[in-house]
């Protein structure tokens, strides 16, 4: 007996051919399921800002509302950043929103995954309304009074998720643009205090601020070079930190 191969789609016989692997949009799927099951208010959270050399954890939680879900929403690394601008501002017209930031005080006490899980947590809270169930993306779940549910890659998967990436990321970008506005030189409205080349050289130069995390190596390279070995730093560096508040209010 001969078995006749599967059909494949045509798309997936394009995406072949052209070597380009087609990735799946989150789907609000996981949610609509809860909400089948009488479980909603259901949140989605996300940081954005772990990597950085510079600025805060910027977390988001956002509860969509089903019958108003914006179209296009995806991860926010697979999207332009005109595009995330007009998503965000989709979102937040109608979806409940909240943010909450770590400062690098705290990522410097805490290290960067506790002070990312805290952020998230404090976002979750702030809500509007209560969630029922939580997604969050990544392997940790958050201390949080209702039930939470990592989810690994969770912003390409879940719809909730995806669009808390979108609000976490365009929150912090607006932020370190108007950090850049108060520290010139070091270029954080274009690297958005990222390791690359060109803050390097900037924070060789110039030394780092307040706003720099002065545990990680190449701040902390730079802070003996320019402070020695003193941990304190010199006077004309010192700035006032911005209150979580501040911040929000400035995004």
């Amino acid at each position: 007996m001969i078995r006749k191969s599967p059909a494949v789609p045509k798309e997936a016989k394009k995406a072949k051919r052209s070597g380009v692997i087609a990735v799946a949009a989150p789907s609000f799927r996981r949610e609509r399921a809860l909400l089948k099951r009488g479980v909603w208010p259901v949140a989605g959270c996300d940081e954005a800002g772990r990597g950085p050399l510079a600025g805060p954890v910027v977390a988001a939680a956002v509860i969509l509302d089903p019958k108003r879900v914006p179209k296009g929403i995806d991860d926010s690394k697979r999207l332009t950043r005109e595009r995330r601008e007009e998503l965000f501002e989709e979102i937040c017209a109608t979806a409940l929103v909240s943010v909450a930031i770590a400062p690098p005080s705290r990522i410097d006490r805490d290290n960067i995954l506790r002070a990312s899980l805290w952020a998230l947590a404090r976002a979750v809270h702030a809500l509007p309304e209560t969630p029922k169930h939580v997604f969050v993306d990544g392997r940790d779940r958050l201390a949080t009074s209702c039930d939470c549910e990592a989810v690994i890659g969770g912003d390409g998967i879940v719809l909730s998720i995806a669009a808390a990436s979108i609000v976490a990321k365009v929150s912090r970008d607006r932020l370190m643009c108007r950090l850049a506005q108060d520290h010139p030189g070091y270029g954080f409205e274009q690297h958005m205090g990222y390791g690359v080349p060109a803050h390097l050289e900037a924070l060789d130069r110039l030394g780092p601020t307040i706003h720099h995390r002065r545990f990680f190596a190449p701040v902390a390279a730079s802070r003996r070079k320019h402070f020695g070995e003193d941990d304190t730093p010199a006077a004309a560096q010192i700035e006032m930190i911005m209150s979580s508040e501040e911040a929000i209010a400035a995004i």
